[in-house]
């Protein structure tokens, strides 16, 4: 039995199993069928404080867009990462977001959704983790999916060049 220790890891499981497909709907599904979802990452071994906390993050995530919170900014503004911010994640990850907004992957607003969430998360992430952040944001952001495609490519692209 594998033991998975964080949120992200469930996250990255839901978005693989549930929310990687075409349908705008599939996150309220996965919150729907919350129980049987439950019940089967416990028996995977996934412990109950981070399967909660994953789906209580993939529900604030929709009320989030559903409010429409984040107001776009001016192209020419710069992005000034808090201290909070900078504790949880690192350079080479602040200079990934402002790659994927300078390449048009990301916008303001995604990129907003994007550190909400993981300050949400509260903890440190790796790039890895990060970019999983980031599609899982993209997934469920309406419009996004030319910009969810090109970040597959960046996750699964790296992949197969670190295989050989």
């Amino acid at each position: 039995m594998i033991i998975k220790q964080s949120v992200v890891d469930v996250l990255m499981f839901l978005f693989e199993r549930y929310l990687d497909d075409d349908e705008p709907s599939e996150t309220s599904r996965v919150t729907d069928e919350r129980d049987s979802i439950q019940l089967r990452l416990e028996e995977m071994g996934f412990h109950n404080q981070e399967i909660n906390q994953a789906f209580d993050w993939l529900e604030d995530l929709a009320n989030l867009q559903e409010k429409q919170q984040f107001t776009p900014v001016k192209e020419t503004s710069t992005r000034i990462y808090s201290k909070e911010e900078k504790k949880l994640l690192d350079m080479e990850s602040i200079g990934f977001l402002n790659f994927l907004e300078q390449t048009n992957i990301l916008t303001s607003v995604t990129r907003e959704l994007i550190l909400d969430r993981v300050v949400a998360l509260g903890h440190p992430l790796d790039a890895e983790q990060l970019k999983w952040i980031i599609m899982i944001v993209l997934h469920t952001h309406p419009g996004e999916e030319n910009a969810l495609a090109l970040m597959e490519d960046f996750i699964f692209d790296e992949t197969i060049d670190q295989l050989h």
